[in-house]
């Protein structure tokens, strides 16, 4: 990426910024000649306190603010922290908007999730979909908590002009994401749990749920250019897909994986563990169509990477 001249003069705030997505944002905006990019850190600005709120604001004078900090993980973490994955994400989220557009904010870039569509949305999901029904049990706390956003941003653009955009990305993975069998979203989680296996000689790994259900996964290098192009070009009201485009089932990627590990014993499925969302894949004409984002990295090839760092990870340690 080259400078931009509307980069080299704004002050950028990147909530989560030290996270798995939120380091490949910052990246990118450096590459785009960012004139300050401030990524806080939880341990000095709760954003749950609305005193942390007016700190940071304060303190950080931003021009603009991508606000991806969240309480996120897998199935099992959404199943065990539904109240907090819903009380933290919509007090961080709704407290910063209101007190960005009080001081002044230019831009306020919400980062929604794939979470927020109704269980049984037509596939390819598109944004206008949205609105047909209920998000999937096992993470509606969370998807609502993030779609609440997408109200608020669209009433302070009617009522007050201000500048906020919500871009809602699929699943995300790629080299440094999480990996904590205990939050972990499935990509690390079945890395992890092939590469372990491997390593123990096991017969066999366990698997959760039946494999039928489809995710569409982008490389997270890719979701920030997405999310970077966003800032700079697009100033609509409408919510954005940012995804890859293609789709696959949990069964053919446990398997997938499985062989790019070189486990070579038995995959048992769990039938009794929940499947989540029956499918997921995006309609993703609108990010292109506005920013003129289209995903660079093969799902192969992402996939290789993000094996290779775990692996290059865990002989390091």
């Amino acid at each position: 990426m080259t400078p931009t001249q509307q980069f080299t003069d704004q002050r950028f705030v990147v909530t989560g910024g030290g996270g798995f997505l939120g380091r490949r944002v910052v990246a990118a905006l450096e590459a785009r000649g960012a004139a300050v990019i401030i990524a806080p850190r939880r341990a000095t600005y709760d954003l749950r306190q609305l005193d942390a709120i007016h700190r940071l604001l304060h303190d950080t004078r931003p021009d603009v603010i991508v606000h991806l900090a969240a309480v996120v993980g897998g199935i099992g973490a959404n199943l065990e922290h539904p109240a907090e994955f819903f009380y933290d994400n919509l007090m961080m989220g709704t407290q910063l908007l209101h007190e960005s557009w009080r001081a002044g904010v230019r831009k306020f870039v919400t980062i929604g999730t794939v979470c927020a569509y109704p269980k049984f949305t037509p596939v390819p999901f598109k944004e206008d979909d949205i609105w047909i029904g209920y998000p999937e049990e096992t993470n509606a706390p969370y998807g609502l908590a993030k779609k609440m956003l997408l109200v608020q941003g669209q009433a302070y653009r009617a009522q007050y002009g201000f500048d906020s955009i919500y871009l809602l990305p699929t699943n995300l993975y790629g080299p440094a994401d999480n990996f904590d069998p205990a939050s972990s979203h499935v990509i690390p989680a079945l890395i992890r749990k092939f590469a372990e296996a491997q390593a123990r000689g096991d017969s066999q790994v366990i698997a959760w749920g039946t494999g039928t259900p489809t995710r569409e996964f982008l490389y997270v290098d890719d979701a920030a250019d997405a999310i970077v192009r966003a800032a700079e070009h697009y100033d609509g009201d409408e919510p954005v897909n940012i995804g890859s485009g293609d789709e696959i089932s949990i069964r053919d990627l446990t398997h997938t994986i499985a062989d790019m590990i070189g486990y070579t014993g038995e995959v048992v499925w769990d039938t009794g563990k929940p499947d989540g969302q029956p499918r997921r894949a995006l309609d993703n004409s609108r990010a292109r169509d506005a920013f003129g984002f289209t995903a660079a990295t093969p799902f192969a090839e992402g996939l290789r990477r993000t094996i290779d760092w775990y692996l290059t990870a865990q002989l390091a340690t």
